[in-house]
């Protein structure tokens, strides 16, 4: 197995694991579209072109078309930024590249491009540094060539091939540096900080306080924006598989059709449409579900750490803001962000984020385990019952699987982010009511089992829908 692509001095910021994108994927999708805009800043655009070819590797191959990989090549070529891209805009200006045979590279440079022939999927190659490999080449007309292979490993993190065995990000000397789970709890022993007051710290070495702040809570307003456009978008998600969104008729339902309220009201709405634990199951599962329908149509999420686990963590901290807080607060906004994402960059420095690495165990599985801390940390556990509600979410995705089918981020991953919800809760009450003293595994320990797992788990299973129920569904609705 390749190895991590993490390092022990790694310094990872709250929005390093917290990005602005587009669906359906980060590794897929995302992080190609990264790529292809480091490649495009790389070229002399004063030059001449002649040509540009894109060649796709491994799992980018095998899985890249119902990803949209090749979508968010050309969109990267073109410059285009996945931060503020309008989503509305996509299809359109992918038909046009299509239908034109030609891209504007930076939109600066007009070349000759068929996506047909200058998008490569090459299935049956895998580079050996990573699974999610692509290669860029470029021919001047000059006759000089120039080339460059990106591996996107994860959480819309893209190395560049001479970047690996480096930190996939700059380091920075941190106050309070945290590789383990150990060092995290000794550091918020000895400043008698909590988990986010310590992220706070570490996260001036970056930026002033308040910008930290600004952008956080953007960040949460992005996942609460998609997480109100998946409850209120009807009809079928992109691709072959004719999958209904299920959100909508969830919040019709859950509102008795009572729908006469506003993004702003939303909130109100739900907490007076009923009480009960089968009832606030049912709301969590809805959000959960309206995220991931949202990215699987190429909607902007929030990667959480990634986009096919971006609904659990939206959707626990809504659960959260609706159900357990009378009114919204920033600053609970803001401890359960922070406390998650440090959570997440454990397992980032210490395994992986990425399904083609280490199966859904990765993705959903991670995204649970922040949940649980952030939720636990709110709720008023201590350090120790956060990283023991971590703990217990992650035990219990162990050696999940990714298998998509027809290569789409919709069966069984829509699914998924709401079981990573309702475990991430279960994993917190637990917590809360148990003794972290008495545990008999900590969250280092089950880092390093997913880690192995990882190791051990058969190369199929890792977003390759070469196993699993990609291959187990009537064929009909495989051959996507």
């Amino acid at each position: 197995m390749s190895r991590r692509f993490a390092s022990a001095r790694e310094s990872l910021s709250v929005l390093d694991m917290f990005k602005i994108g587009v669906g359906p994927s980060s590794s897929h999708t995302l992080g190609p579209w990264r790529a292809a805009q480091r490649f495009v800043a790389g070229l002399d655009l004063e030059r001449e072109l002649k040509s540009l070819r894109v060649c796709l590797y491994g799992s980018l191959a095998k899985t890249g078309k119902g990803h949209g990989t090749d979508l968010a090549i050309m969109m990267g070529l073109t410059g285009a930024d996945p931060v503020s891209f309008p989503t509305d805009r996509l299809a359109e200006t992918v038909k046009a590249i299509r239908q034109q045979k030609e891209i504007r590279l930076n939109d600066e440079v007009s070349l000759s491009f068929d996506p047909e022939s200058c998008i490569l999927f090459c299935p049956a190659e895998s580079l050996p540094e990573h699974p999610n490999g692509m290669r860029f080449e470029v021919q001047y007309k000059d006759g000089d060539e120039y080339q460059a292979v990106y591996f996107s490993i994860g959480g819309g993190f893209v190395s560049r091939q001479d970047e690996l065995g480096v930190s996939a990000v700059d380091f920075v000397e941190l106050p309070y540096p945290i590789n383990t789970a150990a060092d995290l709890t000794r550091w918020c022993r000895e400043t008698g900080l909590s988990i986010a007051g310590v992220v706070e710290k570490n996260e001036l070495a970056w930026r002033e306080a308040s910008e930290t702040r600004r952008a956080v809570l953007k960040i949460w307003q992005t996942m609460y924006e998609c997480l109100y456009r998946g409850c209120h978008t009807d009809g079928e998600l992109p691709g072959d598989l004719q999958v209904t969104r299920r959100a909508p008729a969830f919040n019709r339902r859950l509102l008795d059709n009572d729908l006469d309220y506003t993004i702003e009201t939303w909130r109100d709405a739900i907490r007076n449409s009923g009480t009960g634990f089968s009832h606030a199951l049912d709301w969590l599962s809805c959000f959960a579900l309206a995220v991931n329908e949202e990215n699987a149509a190429f909607g902007r999420v929030v990667t959480a750490p990634t986009n096919g686990a971006a609904g659990v963590i939206p959707a626990v901290l809504w659960y959260l803001l609706v159900f357990e807080q009378e009114q919204p607060d920033d600053d609970v906004i803001m401890q359960f962000l922070l406390t998650a994402s440090e959570i997440g960059c454990l397992f980032k420095k210490r395994a992986t984020i990425s399904a083609a690495m280490g199966g859904c165990q990765a993705e959903i599985g991670v995204s649970s385990a922040m949940a649980a801390a952030g939720l636990t940390a709110c709720r008023g556990g201590s350090v120790e019952q956060v990283t023991m509600a971590a703990e217990i979410a992650m035990e219990h995705h162990l050696g999940l699987t990714c298998d998509p089918v027809g290569g789409l981020v919709q069966i069984p991953c829509i699914e998924r982010n709401a079981m990573g919800a309702v475990k991430a809760v279960t994993a917190s009450q637990l917590a809360l009511f148990g003794d972290p003293a008495k545990a008999k595994v900590s969250l280092d320990a089950v880092i390093s089992t997913m880690w192995q797992t990882a190791a051990d788990m058969s190369d199929k299973y890792k977003e390759t829908s070469e196993a699993g129920l990609a291959v187990n569904i009537p064929i009909s609705l495989s051959e996507c």
